[in-house]
């Protein structure tokens, strides 16, 4: 791509010492010149498409009208371009010496313009007139111009661009930027790209997503030092691409390579998948390998089927096929939360590792706890060597840079973050371009959120990846939203009977069903909604042995219960409490006994345990339970708590030889209380209703026939049983259902205006969206991924004598000043995310101090601040206790107001 740069191979010497005399980086003089800077990114940017597979190359030159062979250097000279805005008096006057420089070469600063300060703006308004005088559409000019203008974070719309050309500057400064702009783009000299009309708006944010890494690459003096590195602009920019070259390196950004499975069939691959021989294919897993076989172009794999089926190694069998077939460039799974995330974490870095080569494979943990995982940490060589296969680059952990990695697992509202106008919410779109993304537990959102995803699946089908989503028990009209959101057909799916799959890729649809594993028939129990009702059964359980659990809705309740337990169980069980409200290190270790107690039928189990859990428990993890309580929740989340009863096979006490699962709140004869319980403040009471309803009736689930039956009947139109209780009855389709329709009408409308579609025009798309981050700052609509109260991540820390302390016996530190990185480490450590009301309105309206806002790693938290282990907000004592987490006890309690995991 370097061989030649331009015909007459101009020399830095030769150019007009008033160009020369422009800079763009600050430093010793003369600084680093735009000139210089603009050819340093520009190689980054060819470095970085040359490090990509031919098939995003091909995607998005076809897009262009244009061959591949030209497309890399016609999109790295279109991104060196980024900066040109620099070339104005407003910036030139930031650094005196640089101002000095310019004075001497003859450009001088008048007052007026001065006043346009913002470079990335400027690029915008000032390159149009020289890429329309080359013969270039004036559709093309303003797309192409929103892309490279938008690399410090936003796209601007056309009335910023049109009112960032400098007033009143001399005559001098429009002639150095067209001699700029020519000896520039006469020194890369790209082919001439077509005069398209219209450039979608997928591709502008490809670009974006581009300009913005190859800037963040080629403007780090330890990787591009100052100065000309050559005497002509074409050994200037050969330079460059070694020092490209290098800076990829050492991030730990590698050419791709695609993962070659080995073997014909599909028990062979599935072998390698789990680095096992003993190995025969399930039914669903050879339904998705043989599926995929015949896939032609990116597509979408929509797989239904129980629980403890095997859907996670056939996401990883799909994406061999995929990744086959398209030259996928990489894979990001999606889970629904952190502790979800964690587990598929350590799955995925096993299927990599049958992979590994001398070449080391890069993965993500993608979430706001990922610095804290043991394993992160080992594979960056933290606490010693590093491994030899798989690494976890530190470049990449950035916040907006986790989904560059090749290889990535986390919550999928990192993904949905790339729908938002958000800081550099491109990256991440650039980052997704080409992928496979596997969104599991499509089922576990509510309606604004499943907007969000039926949004981000329209942005990845016009990036150019493929798409496998996976459920055990998805409504039919969520299955519908899906498909049509992905452009599908979906009446032929309807038909293929539960548990099913389709694929829609270029040829069309096609779609199959497979069978399952027969289980046990689950005997349905019911008994009270109260606390010590559960306590107590779950005792009675106890007494014959095994290992349990009760799932609950609330932190209160699963605090409540833990209490209860605590003082009547016997000390030859094991208790453990486990929800999200307990700072990050020790949710971790919470998670990983948990796993240990009752993970796989490999795991060595004590004689009696129990597990008191939020819905953190209900999904992706892979716990099995001898006998199962649960909080009454809408039935496809109760069909989840259900797959971890007897989920593996295993010896079991006597007493538990057959499945039980018990309900708090399904007995027939009454409607549950669901306001002292907080149930309707988690779930809508029109659900749970329905639920309760349809389910109380019941008394075998038949897994997994039972599945998509019960799923249909609660979500659809499924009569309500005649002998139920008419105040009841009138209440679930009255009131209760009128609240479901303002709800799902009102979160439906809140997705699309917050949500940027990809099929708008690139300059009308973001008029309307509001600008913020990924913590909410912003105007008009807030920029979140989930509905609900407004949340903080907070820092608990002690109040001790001389300062802070992380724990009341650690030496304390000064909140007023800054502090070391390990310290910084050891408090995000510490973080967790709040959303009761009263605590985020007191704790937003403290100012942040200098040790958490003046450094990179605590500047998006607060600090929760204990004094003698409390923290009183109002009337509200916040407390946090070594066992229970963070507690909340206030005279007036008002749970809802607290999280519900």
């Amino acid at each position: 791509m370097d061989a030649v740069l331009g015909g007459m191979m101009p020399t830095f010497a030769e150019i007009n010492p008033v160009a020369r005399a422009v800079w763009a980086k600050s430093g010793a003089p003369p600084g680093h010149g735009l000139l210089a800077h603009m050819l340093d990114v520009a190689a980054a940017a060819e470095v970085l498409l040359e490090h990509e597979p031919n098939s995003t190359l091909e995607y998005f030159a076809n897009q262009l009208g244009m061959p591949t062979s030209s497309f890399v250097r016609c999109a790295a000279t279109l991104v060196g371009l980024h900066d040109f805005g620099k070339a104005v008096p407003g910036f030139q006057a930031k650094w005196s010496e640089g101002r000095q420089q310019c004075e001497i070469a003859g450009l001088s600063f008048s007052t007026p313009s001065l006043k346009v300060t913002d470079h990335a703006r400027a690029s915008g308004a000032l390159l149009r007139e020289h890429l329309m005088a080359l013969g270039f559409e004036r559709p093309w000019v303003l797309s192409v111009l929103q892309a490279l203008s938008a690399h410090h974070g936003y796209n601007f719309h056309l009335q910023e661009l049109n009112s960032s050309t400098p007033p009143f500057e001399a005559p001098a400064w429009a002639k150095v930027r067209a001699l700029l702009f020519s000896t520039y783009w006469n020194a890369m000299a790209p082919e001439r790209v077509p005069a398209t009309e219209e450039v979608s708006l997928a591709l502008v944010e490809w670009l974006a997503g581009l300009t913005s890494v190859a800037d963040w690459i080629g403007s780090n003096p330890d990787w591009f030092p100052h100065g000309e590195r050559a005497p002509s602009l074409h050994g200037h920019f050969h330079v460059a691409k070694g020092l490209a070259c290098h800076a990829l390196k050492e991030i730990g950004w590698s050419s791709y390579r695609p993962l070659l499975p080995c073997g014909d069939s599909t028990d062979e691959r599935l072998a390698q998948v789990l680095n096992r021989d003993d190995v025969v294919a399930r039914p669903l897993q050879r339904c998705v390998d043989q599926l995929l076989s015949v896939a032609q172009g990116p597509a979408l794999l929509l797989v239904e089927a129980p629980m403890g089926e095997g859907k996670t190694e056939a996401a990883f069998l799909a994406y061999l096929r995929l990744q086959a077939a398209n030259k996928h460039r990489g894979l990001y799974v999606a889970l629904p939360t952190q502790a979800t995330g964690n587990a598929m974490f350590g799955r995925t870095l096993a299927f990599l590792k049958a992979y590994g080569s001398e070449q080391p494979l890069d993965i993500q943990l993608v979430h706001g706890g990922a610095l804290q995982d043991e394993r992160v940490q080992h594979l960056r060589g933290i606490h010693g060597e590093r491994d030899a296969d798989i690494t976890c680059s530190t470049w990449f952990s950035h916040r907006r840079r986790g989904l560059l990695s090749p290889y990535g697992v986390g919550t999928i509202d990192q993904a949905l973050f790339a729908t938002l106008n958000i800081k550099h919410h491109f990256v991440r779109l650039w980052g997704l371009s080409n992928r496979v993304i596997v969104l599991d537990e499509v089922h576990a959102y509510d309606t604004y959120t499943s907007g969000l995803i039926e949004t981000l699946l329209r942005w990845l089908r016009a990036l150019g990846s493929s798409v496998v989503l996976m459920s055990a028990t998805l409504p039919e009209h969520r299955r519908q939203s899906l498909l049509q959101a992905w452009g599908t057909p979906w009446d032929k799916v309807s038909a293929i009977p539960y548990p099913r799959m389709l694929m829609a890729d270029s040829q069309g649809v096609q779609g199959d069903t497979f069978e399952s594993r027969p289980l046990s028939p689950i005997h349905l129990h019911s008994t009270g909604e109260s606390l010590e009702t559960l306590a107590g059964y779950a005792i009675e359980q106890l007494k014959a042995g095994g290992c349990g659990a009760i799932i609950v809705n609330t932190v209160n309740r699963a605090q409540g219960l833990y209490r209860l337990l605590c003082q009547s169980i016997g000390e030859d069980a094991q208790l453990i409490l486990f929800h999200a409200r307990y700072p990050a290190d020790e949710r971790s270790a919470r998670e990983r006994l948990v796993l240990d107690v009752f993970g796989d039928q490999h795991a060595t189990r004590p004689d009696r345990a129990l597990l008191i859990a939020t819905q953190v428990a209900e999904q992706s993890l892979d716990i099995d339970f001898d006998f199962l309580l649960s909080d009454l929740a809408p039935v496809d989340l109760l069909l989840q708590r259900a797959g971890r009863l007897h989920r593996h096979e295993r010896r079991r006490p006597k007493a538990h030889g057959d499945p039980r699962f018990t309900v708090a709140g399904l007995k027939p004869e009454r409607l549950p209380e669901m306001n002292q319980t907080a149930w309707a403040y988690v779930y809508e009471s029109y659900v749970l209703g329905r639920t309760w309803a349809l389910l109380s009736r019941e008394h075998t689930l038949r897994m997994p026939h039972d599945i998509d039956r019960l799923v249909q009947a609660v979500y659809g139109d499924t009569s309500l049983p005649e002998d139920l209780d008419p105040a009841a009855k009138a209440y679930i389709e009255g009131d209760a259902y009128n609240q479901h329709l303002i709800r799902l009408t009102a979160e439906r409308q809140q997705a699309v205006n917050i949500a940027l579609d990809p099929d708008d025009e690139p300059q009308v798309a973001y008029l309307d969206k509001p600008r913020g981050t990924e913590d909410g700052d912003g105007l008009g609509l807030v920029n979140r991924t989930r509905l609900g109260d407004d949340s903080i991540t907070v820092v608990p820390v002690h109040q001790v004598r001389g300062g802070w302390a992380i724990h009341p016996g650690d030496a304390p530190f000064d909140p007023q000043h800054m502090i070391a990185d390990d310290l910084a480490r050891q408090l995000c450590a510490r973080q967790l995310n709040l959303s009761r009301r009263d605590i985020v309105r007191d704790l937003v309206r403290q100012e942040t101090p200098p040790a958490f806002a003046a450094h990179p790693l605590l500047k998006h938290m607060r600090p929760l601040v204990l004094e003698d282990g409390e923290l009183l907000v109002g009337r509200l004592v916040v407390t946090l206790d070594q066992e229970l987490g963070l507690v909340y006890a206030s005279a007036v309690a008002d749970e809802h107001h607290e999280e519900k995991s």
